[in-house]
C-alpha cells in the first residue's frame, strides 16, 4: 500500500474511475478533485444516492449499479468517512475492481488488508489529485 510503483501503476493504467461520495456542491473536496481529473481525460462515474448527475455524469446509487452500467471501471476512489469503508471495500472485492484509492482523511487499516489480500492495489489517505499533480500529467 501506498508504495510509489503502485501509485504509478495506478495514475498510468487507471481510465474510469468510480468516484464513491462525489457530491454535486461547489467547494467540496470530491467535486473539484474529480472535476480536476474529468479534465485531464480520466472518466468519472459518480456514485452517489442522493444526486441524479455531475459532471455530465449519470450518479449511481451503488457500485453494483455503477459497475453494471460501465463494466470498464477500473478503479474506485472513495471519498466517505472510514466508517464506510469495510463495506466498500466488500464491494471492491466482490465485484473484482483492480484498484482502490482511499482520500485524504480515509484510513481502514483492517479493510485495506482485505483488498490487498484479494489483488487489489491500495493507496490509503493520498490525495489522488496531489499525487497526479507530483506525478505530472504526460501521457493523459
Amino acid at each position: 500500500m501506498n508504495e510509489p510503483e503502485t501509485i504509478r501503476e495506478i495514475l498510468e493504467n487507471a481510465r474510469t474511475i468510480a468516484v464513491v461520495g462525489l457530491t454535486n456542491r461547489e467547494g467540496r473536496a470530491s467535486l473539484g478533485v474529480s472535476r480536476f481529473m474529468q479534465s485531464q481525460g480520466y472518466r468519472i462515474i459518480p456514485v452517489n444516492p442522493l444526486i441524479d448527475e455531475v459532471l455530465g455524469e449519470k450518479a449511481y446509487p451503488t457500485l453494483d449499479d455503477a459497475i453494471d452500467a460501465h463494466p470498464e471501471i477500473d478503479l474506485v476512489n472513495v471519498f466517505r468517512s472510514p466508517e464506510h469503508v469495510p463495506e466498500i471495500v466488500k464491494d471492491v472485492i466482490r465485484l473484482k475492481i483492480p484498484r482502490l484509492w482511499l482520500q485524504e482523511g480515509v484510513c481502514h487499516d483492517e479493510a485495506v488488508g482485505w483488498a490487498e489480500a484479494a489483488g487489489i492495489k491500495v493507496v490509503q489517505a493520498h490525495c489522488i489529485l496531489k499525487e497526479r499533480m507530483a506525478a505530472g500529467w504526460r501521457g493523459r
